[in-house]
């Protein structure tokens, strides 16, 4: 099976649809804003009102400039003027796109948080991940990109892969698309190198390495769904990692139909529907569980 089914060309088109942000530019222009007017060395003292009249003032600037190129998702510093910034995606959000310091990029699933310094040595370039993300790190062989995946670290100098930190059997799990990544557990005592098309995980039981079979791995990226007379149990799998719905079938039977069709960017209830329609099905949907019966 070929497990690079998008070109670059598809890719890139597919990508390019969402805005990025740069919360790097954002930041810099708030601290040339606040060291240029904030916190001039002649400014007098100001009481605690003013200040945090000045801090709102900044935050909502902040939020501004973020809000712009990313939606509904929030910027926080550990302080105005901290080293560490973190972006952070909703449950209803997919493909938030940001753009580091290094020119390397980043897409956060729904419920992921990306944290890393803003202000990065000449070493290594580490960032720490929670949830899912797809990485596109800018190719640089003196400063290796290390990624804190909790359980896991994931090095790599140039390449794009996907990260999960916390799969369904509690594993993290890295899928490479271009390039090489080694994934190690935190003691470094496990590790494994992978290949384009590979999919490793590592977890308490250790590690494995397998050929990913899975066309819509990425899915939540790109957008689309392909099937070719899948059964629709895998389908409703798919949705889950998508969507971040659950599908219930009333009769067994209903997740042995096969399905082949193409879903490119469609809403959830739209695919259901287009499924029950399809089949002779109807759904009665209960908060995110979509119930399927004859």
């Amino acid at each position: 099976m070929n497990t690079d089914k998008y070109t670059d060309r598809d890719w890139e088109e597919l990508t390019g649809r969402f805005k990025e942000i740069n919360v790097d530019k954002a930041w810099d222009q708030i601290h040339s804003r606040i060291s240029n007017e904030g916190f001039r060395a002649e400014t007098p003292r100001i009481g605690e009102r003013n200040r945090r009249v000045l801090f709102l003032r900044v935050a909502a600037g902040i939020l501004l400039l973020i809000g712009l190129g990313a939606g509904i998702i929030y910027v926080r510093n550990t302080d105005v003027l901290g080293n560490n910034i973190v972006i952070a995606s909703g449950s209803d959000q997919r493909d938030v796109a940001v753009t580091l310091r290094d020119g390397s990029r980043v897409w956060l699933n729904r419920n992921s948080k990306l944290t890393y310094s803003n202000n990065p040595g000449k070493g290594t370039r580490n960032v720490k991940l929670t949830g899912e993300a797809f990485f596109d790190i800018a190719p640089d062989a003196s400063r290796p990109f290390i990624i804190d995946a909790g359980n896991a670290n994931v090095k790599v100098v140039g390449t794009s892969f996907n990260v999960i930190t916390r799969n369904r059997e509690n594993k993290v799990e890295v899928f490479v698309r271009t390039g090489k990544v080694m994934l190690s557990d935190a003691s470094g005592e496990q590790t494994i190198m992978l290949e384009p098309g590979f999919v490793g995980t590592i977890g308490a039981e250790g590690t494995n390495r397998s050929l990913n079979e899975n066309r819509n791995y990425m899915a939540w990226k790109t957008d689309t769904l392909v099937y070719e007379g899948e059964k629709l149990e895998i389908v409703f799998s798919d949705l889950k990692r998508v969507f971040n719905i659950n599908i219930s079938a009333d009769d067994e039977e209903i997740n042995n139909i096969p399905l082949s069709t193409t879903f490119f960017s469609m809403p959830e209830d739209t695919i259901i529907q287009v499924i029950c329609n399809t089949f002779n099905l109807r759904s009665q949907k209960d908060g995110l569980i979509y119930h399927l019966s004859r």
